[in-house]
């Protein structure tokens, strides 16, 4: 039975959110982990930090939350480098809860996939078929203006994957960049990770610095990932889990972010965040606003009503594609038979019986 929340579970399940919500970009989207009954935090700490309170006689926000549910997170590519680029959809991560709220399904779409987009009036938008990335972009643009509109992107993204996945309403999503990331995981001390296969990094060199860039590509020494057990630094952690020009290629990456979802959420949990109010402050710090929430209920609503899922009962789905062509040249990916019967079964609500028949899309590492 469901118990109420002490005011460490207050800050638990905030901070808990907050990184699941942080982390995509790869990486990312929102859940909170299961209630514990440590209750280190004083009443006046957690009013401090936005955490609502809540009597016997009164229900905790949330508590009226029912499943399931379908969340999205996405990570943006903002190239803060360049004046005025158009922010990309670099990582598109769902995340869909049974009706019971104590188990989901974290997924990917390529981020290349094609797609039809609907028209998009706020951005001048008359729709079409492109690649899912670019819906970010074409829906941020303000007819008039070079400052794209971040939030009016995010509304023709979730459009688009609505059409294409059958998911009629997501109650929930976030945007989160690159830095935000590597703030995240430094803040937690950093992250330990099972690295799966060999990865050489595209952008960076092995000390952390940029490698030079010219023209498209990139010159000098690599960082380069070797599989074992690891423990990463942010900087680390997501250039690992952002390269795409590797073995398995886009669909590998959308592994690797899961992983680290999975990873972030273990390392806050045993981080003991719950009682410790002066590292919970930090990585509250640490964020900034590297992350943009977009929801009809608070992150601390969900917080609560997510209280029960825990990392082991996440499972970590991979979708089988292949890439398109015309004449030669790349148009973009496409999802094979499996995965898109696995996105008929999430929006029908019944994804766990169509993998007792489809296991191969469980990603066992």
């Amino acid at each position: 039975m469901n118990r109420s929340p002490t005011v460490s579970d207050v800050w638990k399940n905030k901070i808990l959110w907050t990184v699941v919500a942080l982390l995509l970009t790869g990486i990312g989207i929102a859940v909170a982990l299961r209630s514990r009954p440590a209750s280190h935090a004083s009443p006046t700490s957690a009013a401090q930090a936005g955490a609502p309170s809540a009597t016997p006689s009164t229900p905790p926000p949330g508590a009226d939350i029912t499943g399931p549910l379908d969340l999205l997170l996405i990570g943006v590519d903002t190239r803060v480098s360049i004046p005025d680029w158009m922010p990309h959809a670099d990582a598109i991560m769902l995340l869909h809860v049974d009706a019971d709220l104590t188990s989901g399904y974290l997924y990917s779409l390529p981020r290349d996939l094609r797609v039809d987009m609907p028209a998009f009036a706020p951005a001048g938008f008359g729709g079409g078929r492109y690649k899912l990335t670019e819906a970010m972009s074409r829906g941020a643009s303000v007819p008039g203006s070079k400052r794209p509109n971040v939030k009016q992107g995010y509304k023709l993204l979730t459009r688009t994957v609505s059409a294409y996945t059958g998911i009629k309403t997501f109650q929930a999503g976030a945007i989160l960049t690159f830095a935000g990331l590597a703030r995240l995981t430094d803040a937690l001390g950093g992250v330990t990770l099972r690295i799966d296969q060999k990865v050489e990094s595209l952008h960076r060199r092995p000390d952390g610095t940029m490698r030079t860039q010219i023209g498209s590509g990139y010159v000098g020494p690599q960082a380069v990932y070797l599989p074992g057990t690891r423990r990463l630094e942010g900087w680390q952690a997501i250039d690992y889990a952002r390269q795409r020009y590797t073995k398995g290629g886009d669909y590998t990456r959308q592994r690797h972010q899961r992983q680290l979802v999975k990873a972030l959420l273990t390392e806050a949990e045993n981080a003991g965040l719950a009682t410790d109010q002066a590292k919970l402050e930090a990585v509250f710090k640490a964020l900034g606003r590297t992350l943009v929430y977009l929801g009809g209920r608070t992150p601390f609503e969900y917080a609560y009503a997510l209280r029960n899922l825990r990392p082991e009962n996440l499972t970590l789905i991979g979708l089988p594609g292949s890439s398109i062509s015309s004449g030669g040249g790349y148009l973009g990916e496409q999802l094979q038979a499996p995965g898109k019967g696995f996105l008929r079964a999430v929006a029908s609500g019944d994804p766990a019986r169509y993998l007792r028949t489809h296991p191969a899309l469980i990603n066992k590492s």
